[in-house]
């Protein structure tokens, strides 16, 4: 009857909740990670390294807080098995990031870099952000002064970390005399791009389209729309720019279906590939594009890379998105330009709105199709590797993308420890260890310590298989922490030494023993008892409860003492993974019963967590502009 019960009062609370799709840490309760469903179709050909995204729900600030507090957005990282490895929601206050990637040019060592959004009352414009591996801020550039905010699509940095390109929006009133009506304005927002001094957010270059891109190459703004005021009709809709040794620079106008070669000594355009006015012969198409990038380029013949959306918010080109890989030959008349490999949407879908696409070192392809975070991962000849969404049908990100990375934080390791039990031959100590960011922790190792100045005795060791891991120690361990170990067998860090918690009452928890609860419990003296074979824990493999459980003043406990223990550290383990799936409030009623008829478990996870209702991700590049935030 009680678990019938359980059930049924576990089913409302998920339902009410509407964060199942989240996990949640013990060592980190503020941090809400969503969770993936993967399918892999051939892991042996995938290429290292770990996920690299950006989630957000929806572009503007929530309502009616008008704060960023959409859970944990902004960036994270994640291994191929889809574990978290770093949780950045909390670097910048929750704040939405978009084009969060690995950075390998700046110098020897791993960088991270992306954009953190504009502040929800306008008081800030967002900025680019270089990040260290300690996950330390090294550099923030700044949007220049005459556009509105550091704009979402692009912060590209530049071999050397010098310098980077970003893409900008300014709102702009003009003649419509490309349309044959001179005698007439419109305001339309202006797209180009700026590259800047990374130390100084000093504007090196900027272009943008008036004069160089006519209203009658846009497929959004046309000779019978009537004019706005501003900032008006987004006509080309920059969003994607690169550049090439030579200095040219390479950028994709989604509005105008059109990639265009901008020259880097006077900014003329030097051809179109794509939209109404190409200069290639071409026996493909592509439109709504997103993410183009030089692959290789030296100056004459080129191989470069995008996302074919084929589709928007208003229809369709073709029945379903790809990416191309074209090579280009400047040398010929008419140039040329031919695909030399599509690898289409795996489902078969259309990714309407965002999106990236990325070679990676081995020759496999990385693509992010956006919406749900769906990504897939494509062996060099095509073949479909792996695909991966977010399990929320909630949040998306921009792009995302994949690639090798180093994470040394400088911050110890998170460590939470909780005792539980009926008496004092039962009690069990529970310790949470997570270390956010590090990227080559394979094992843990636990200490104990009968009072804060007595020598830390190991407790046991456990494999580390995911963010967080849980380890059961027999008896009440008073002062716990843990060392973080790599491969090698080197210690990286140390937790700080921490209080195991207690209830504040103990009798209202269950407890049968004295008034006053348990003794602390000698580990020394619990780890010879146990003849330090089976003290140790593995969370990967299922937790091992101790195969013998020492009273602290005898060294023995009877037979059935143990089995009891023993029930209750396997309950305590099979309720760990419910953490991360349910929260802390089932978790507690999960354990209640079993372990003490109605008793405490984990008592002080318990707290209350701010919930709210999300849409879909809503429409991001609306019309017409004047309407919407520009994305």
């Amino acid at each position: 009857m009680f678990w019938a019960a359980l059930l049924l009062f576990s089913g409302n609370a998920v339902a009410e909740r509407h964060d199942s799709d989240l996990m949640s840490f013990v060592t980190l309760p503020e941090v809400r990670a969503l969770k993936w469903e993967i399918e892999y179709f051939d892991r042996d050909r995938l290429a290292p390294g770990y996920w690299f995204v950006a989630p957000y729900g929806q572009i503007r600030p929530d309502q009616p807080t008008m704060k960023y507090q959409q859970y944990q957005v902004g960036p994270y990282i994640y291994d191929d098995n889809g574990v978290l490895i770093w949780a950045g929601s909390l670097l910048y206050d929750n704040h939405n990031v978009f084009d969060f990637k690995p950075v390998h040019n700046i110098d020897e060592s791993s960088h991270l870099s992306f954009i953190v959004g504009w502040e929800y009352d306008d008081s800030k414009k967002g900025h680019g952000a270089i990040v260290n591996n300690h996950y330390e801020v090294e550099k923030e550039v700044q949007a220049p002064s005459n556009i509105h905010d550091f704009n979402m699509h692009e912060f590209n940095i530049m071999d050397g970390g010098k310098t980077a390109l970003a893409c900008t929006y300014r709102a702009q009133s003009i003649s419509l005399a490309d349309f044959e009506r001179p005698t007439e304005e419109s305001w339309v927002t202006v797209g180009g791009f700026v590259e800047v001094d990374v130390e100084t957010s000093e504007v090196l270059v900027q272009w943008d389209s008036v004069d160089k891109i006519s209203l009658n190459e846009s497929n959004m703004f046309h000779a019978s729309d009537q004019s706005l005021g501003s900032p008006g009709w987004d006509y080309v809709h920059i969003n994607a720019v690169d550049k090439n040794e030579a200095g040219d620079y390479l950028i994709s106008l989604r509005f105008t279906d059109t990639i265009y070669l901008i020259s880097g000594n006077d900014g003329n355009i030097v051809w179109r590939l794509g939209g109404l006015k190409s200069d290639f012969k071409q026996d493909f198409t592509f439109s709504k594009q997103h993410d183009v990038k030089f692959v290789s380029s030296d100056g004459t013949h080129h191989v470069i890379s995008l996302l074919n959306n084929a589709a928007d918010e208003r229809g369709n080109d073709e029945k379903t998105s790809s990416v191309l890989f074209i090579e280009l030959d400047t040398t010929v008349t008419p140039m040329t330009a031919k695909v030399i490999k599509r690898i289409n949407r795996p489902d078969s879908g259309l990714t309407r709105l965002r999106g990236s696409a990325r070679a990676l070192p081995n020759g496999n392809v990385f693509i992010g199709w956006s919406e749900r975070g769906y990504s897939s991962e494509h062996a060099p000849n095509g073949d479909l590797l792996m695909t991966a969404r977010f399990v929320s049908d909630r949040y998306s990100t921009y792009r995302s993308y994949k690639g090798e990375f180093t994470g040394r934080p400088t911050a110890p390791p998170d460590l939470v420890a909780s005792v539980y039990g009926t008496n004092s031959e039962d009690t069990t100590t529970v310790i949470y260890v997570s270390w956010n960011g590090a990227t080559d922790v394979v094992q843990w190792k636990f200490y104990a310590q009968g009072s804060d100045h007595k020598e830390s005795v190991l407790i046991g060791t456990t494999n580390k298989t995911d963010f967080e891991t849980m380890f059961i120690a027999d008896g009440y361990m008073d002062f716990v922490s843990a060392e973080a170990i790599d491969a090698d067998g080197n210690v990286m860090h140390t937790s700080k030494i921490m209080r195991t918690g207690t209830p504040p009452n103990w009798k209202t928890a269950g407890w049968n023993g004295s008034g006053s609860g348990p003794t602390p419990d000698d580990p020394a003296v619990m780890v010879a008892a146990n003849d330090n074979t089976d003290s140790t824990s593995s969370a990967g493999s299922g937790a091992k409860a101790a195969e013998s459980i020492s009273d602290s003043t005898s060294g023995n406990r009877s037979n059935a003492q143990y089995a009891d223990a023993k029930e209750v550290a396997k309950a305590v383990y099979k309720a760990y993974d419910l953490v991360r799936t349910i929260g802390s409030l089932l978790l507690f009623l999960l354990l209640a019963g079993p372990m003490c008829g109605g008793g405490f478990a984990l008592w002080r996870f318990i707290r209350n967590r701010r919930t709210a209702r999300y849409q879909h991700v809503p429409s991001e590049e609306g019309i017409p502009l004047a309407s919407t935030r520009r994305s």
